[in-house]
């Protein structure tokens, strides 16, 4: 959500104090919300009616241009081919049952605060967040993560769980890509954790290593407006659409030995909620006085948290206006978000316009 450098949930250390985003909470009971209900965990605390209906963005048309890599098993023989091999055929899979397999994985008491869905929306974001416009490379198309180093990266620290969960989903259905696979159980997570309905589109292809690409094209938490605007405008995202994306920190809590970083944003990690943006302007916040990064602390508890890029947020003349708006306006952040997410997870996939776009139902949307 973890968005931008998701704290790392796995149990590997790294020295560099850069990250944020995504766990989750215990027992998922379903809590009613108007006329449908969502999965509840016990440490949330809202419990709120919330917006309906959200816009639903085009898919965006980022074609491979004059060619594309044509990958074998061996990835030190990849040939450049003008000629885009056949996509892959989607009409035989069911990809209602497979939202709903993944959706039956997400209870895991085992796992920090008892759901996958906070690491899954962040294997989801980080597979996507590496696109790069200008030379149309990276994004959710590949599945490049599979190798080393991409793998590897410190940003990627902890995800090889999500990856690793989702093998038997993969297992069971062996049509689909990785790459649709990832992209999938970030839609799922995020509709099944409150949030609203996002609009998927299959038809992503695995890539081989080659194709990986550099480290450092994911956000730092340790840094600035400056830096938050270099990494998303490469994406060819604007101010609105970085705030919106920002929202997911309502999810999940960074830990000392993966990030360097600790505690949630919000009292309620594992439900998409609006309150990261009321957190962020409603609570006062001092720095922390510790051994660690650079962090914020909330003057009262101490138990909640922000990090440099977050607070950022506050202090910039064009961000802070729509932290303001998505504070008092929860349906107008989950429309904007769903957009933002839907076009992130659109990033480097070949489209012709004619492809069909899937609207999940929730689990309980199907009792």
């Amino acid at each position: 959500m973890s968005f931008l450098r998701h704290c790392r949930v796995a149990t590997r250390s790294i020295s560099s104090p850069r990250g944020l985003l995504f766990s989750a909470s215990a027992t998922t009971p379903l809590i009613l919300r108007g006329p449908t209900a969502y999965r509840a965990y016990s440490t949330q605390t809202e419990k709120k009616s919330r917006g309906g209906a959200l816009i639903a963005l085009t898919a965006l048309a980022v074609g491979a241009g004059a060619g594309y890599y044509f990958f074998s098993s061996d990835f030190s023989t990849a040939k450049f081919s003008p000629v885009s091999p056949k996509p892959p055929v989607h009409g035989e899979l069911n990809y209602q049952k497979v939202y709903n397999q993944i959706a039956d994985i997400l209870e895991d008491n085992d796992w920090d605060d008892g759901s996958l869905g906070p690491i899954f929306t962040r294997l989801a974001w980080h597979a996507s967040g590496t696109y790069d416009k200008a030379t149309n490379t990276g994004g959710s198309n590949g599945a490049t993560m599979r190798f080393a180093p991409e793998s590897e990266h410190a940003a990627n620290a902890g995800l090889s769980v999500a990856r690793a969960k989702l093998e038997p989903i993969k297992a069971a259905n062996p049509e689909i890509t990785y790459s649709d696979l990832w992209s999938l159980a970030g839609v799922v997570s995020i509709q099944e954790m409150g949030g609203p309905t996002i609009p998927w589109i299959p038809g992503r292809r695995d890539a081989e290593a080659i194709a990986a690409t550099p480290d450092g094209r994911l956000p730092d938490a340790t840094l600035g407006s400056k830096h938050l605007r270099d990494i998303f405008y490469r994406m060819g995202f604007d101010d609105r659409e970085i705030v919106a994306l920002s929202g997911a920190h309502a999810l999940g809590r960074c830990h000392p030995k993966n990030s360097g970083f600790d505690g949630p944003w919000t009292t309620s990690p594992t439900l998409v909620t609006n309150g990261y943006f009321k957190e962020l302007l409603e609570k006062k916040w001092v720095e922390k006085k510790w051994k660690g990064p650079k962090q914020y602390v909330d003057k009262e508890t101490g138990d909640l948290m922000m990090l440099p890029t977050d607070f950022v947020l506050l202090q910039d003349k064009s961000f802070r206006p729509w932290v303001e708006k998505y504070a008092a306006d929860e349906k107008l952040w989950f429309n904007d978000f769903a957009s933002a997410f839907h076009k992130l997870q659109e990033l480097g996939v070949p489209r012709n316009g004619s492809e069909k776009v899937y609207h999940f139902k929730r689990t309980d949307e199907q009792q």
